[in-house]
């Protein structure tokens, strides 16, 4: 029986060392990235010699400054360690096709029929190990026969317990890796950052976690404390344990872990498919800060970035302008479109909207542009009649408009069907929508202008009153049209027609005005008269 083999690649220092690798010089010192929780600052990722001095991930800024004043620190930015892990993710493509990511710094790679592609497990774990360490990266991946198994080995397999190492070869791999370490540390690295992996051979998966702590389960931590009380430590304490009895001590997914670690429960994992992406990046040899410096720079970006979508017949409708200033922090701002766009002078001014009001505090030394989101274009023939082109005025105007006040703020109207007056159009984001055609026409003229209902100080009575209220205003019925009788839907209950049915009346005041009155014939509410509308 051939066994499912899946490896997990877990970079538990990902967030400081996606900062120490962009270095130019090596940092001896103990590094952290922090991230603001609750209005305190905690520590979110630490390096290998930081960790080596007690430092530990959620420690308060200030104890850790405390206990080790030489603490370097940078702030986290979690977009940037994302695009960082699906960098990784595409790295780990050379040895699988099938790779899920688990954010914020797992992978998950399928190697079924891979591994003797590179002559077999201890020697896939030495590569993937050594290449760990050539980049820089302190690495724990586990192999098994079960997703939940390699990921309790990889984050936890260094515990101890049962777990099956690799095998003398690797381990031999790991100390000359260790030395390599020792006489050149990459940045942020020593000895302490060494990879790691751990083996469970095939069938074998049951005896290599018994060994490991219940929290490699990826339970919850209160769940794996109140275990830790009852004596049970280990994943093996619970493996002989009747499941009702955990069931309905501890809840059902207890028991779903335990079944997908040891392979009695399936555990689909989905990998990536991932888009083709249009991005463009300039470094820049010194840094800028004038908005004219900037937009050169972006001119260059530009033409290609643009090439690429026409190459690729696809149409951008979401840009993201990055900005990387000289202190390490990054500017970002998006532009969205009313339609697909691949012109470079299209482009141009919208992106200048948003430079204009960026900070570029002590310089930008590297601007860089990505496509969010892209669309097809098919090209068409502009000129001939009905093709299109008095449209794209309309969608720079939106374009423009919307890079100023927001896209969700520019709206147009489409026909609704519904008997309601003030439900006869709905109303759809201007930028995803084409302009409405073909309006069906109303029984009965209706006004240009439709507000909520407001009363109308007359007798109670069916009939267009001669003289009545409105608005401060005493008005003498000059002549009525109607009526128009329009009933609730009875389906729904609508607050705005608990007064029954309406009979609607076009009145022409002695004054000019054209008003649109209804005479509401009464139902949870009172009957009476009511202003919805204005002629022009």
């Amino acid at each position: 029986m051939r066994h499912r083999r899946l490896l997990s690649l877990w970079f538990p220092r990902l967030g400081a060392e996606r900062v120490l690798r962009r270095r130019a010089d090596p940092l001896e010192r103990p590094f952290a990235t922090v991230a603001g929780h609750r209005g305190a600052q905690l520590l979110d990722s630490v390096s290998a010699p930081a960790e080596a001095l007690g430092l530990r991930i959620g420690q308060g800024l200030r104890d850790a400054l405390a206990a080790c004043p030489d603490l370097v620190t940078e702030a986290r930015d979690p977009a940037a360690e994302e695009a960082f892990l699906s960098a990784l993710g595409r790295w780990a493509e050379k040895f699988s096709p099938w790779i899920a990511e688990e954010p914020p710094d797992t992978l998950v790679l399928d190697v079924t029929g891979c591994t003797r592609l590179f002559g077999g497990e201890a020697a896939l774990a030495r590569q993937v190990t050594q290449e760990a360490a050539d980049l820089g990266l302190s690495l724990g991946a586990g192999l098994a026969d079960t997703p939940g198994a390699a990921w309790a080995l990889a984050h936890h397999g260094a515990d101890g317990g049962a777990a099956v190492l690799s095998g003398d070869a690797i381990d031999q791999e790991a100390r000359a890796t260790r030395s390599r370490a020792a006489r050149r540390p990459p940045p942020g690295r020593g000895p302490a950052g060494a990879p790691w992996m751990r083996i469970a051979p095939p069938g074998g998966t049951r005896e290599a976690v018994s060994g490991l702590p219940v929290a490699a389960l990826r339970i919850d931590p209160a769940t794996a404390a109140e275990l830790s009380r009852l004596g049970l430590r280990r994943i093996g304490d619970l493996l002989d344990q009747p499941r009702a009895g955990l069931a309905r001590r501890f809840g059902r997914p207890l028991v779903e872990r335990l079944d997908q670690v040891t392979g009695m429960a399936p555990e689909p994992i989905r990998p990536i498919r991932r888009p083709e992406r249009f991005a463009a990046r300039m470094s820049l040899p010194d840094p800028i800060g004038l908005e004219s410096d900037v937009m050169a720079a972006i001119d260059r970006l530009l033409a290609p970035f643009c090439a690429r979508l026409r190459g690729a017949g696809q149409g951008v409708r979401r840009v993201r302008l990055e900005l990387y200033r000289t202190d390490r922090s990054v500017l970002r701002s998006d532009v969205e479109l009313a339609r697909p766009g691949q012109d470079p002078g299209t482009l141009r001014p919208l992106v200048e909207m948003k430079v204009a009001g960026l900070d570029a505090g002590y310089g930008i030394d590297a601007v860089r542009i990505e496509a969010l989101a892209t669309e097809p274009v098919v090209p068409r023939q502009v000129a001939a009649p009905g093709g299109g082109a008095e449209a794209e005025p309309v969608a720079d105007l939106i374009a423009r408009l919307g890079a100023r006040i927001g896209m969700d703020r520019i709206t147009r109207q489409h026909p609704a069907d519904s008997h309601i007056p003030e439900k006869g159009a709905r109303i759809l984001a201007a930028a995803w929508s084409d302009p409405a055609r073909d309006w069906p026409a109303p029984p009965t003229p209706r006004p240009m202008m439709i507000w909520p209902p407001e009363p109308v100080a007359a007798h109670p009575e069916p009939a267009p009153p001669g003289r009545f209220r409105w608005r401060g205003r005493d008005l003498i019925l000059a002549h009525a049209q109607g009526p128009e009788r329009i009933a609730p839907e009875w389906w729904l209950d609508d607050p705005a027609w608990r007064t029954g049915t309406r009979d609607y009346w076009r009145v022409t005041c002695d004054s000019g005005d054209l008003l649109w009155l209804y005479y509401a014939h009464g139902g949870t509410l009172p009957a009476g008269w009511f202003c919805q509308g204005a002629f022009c």
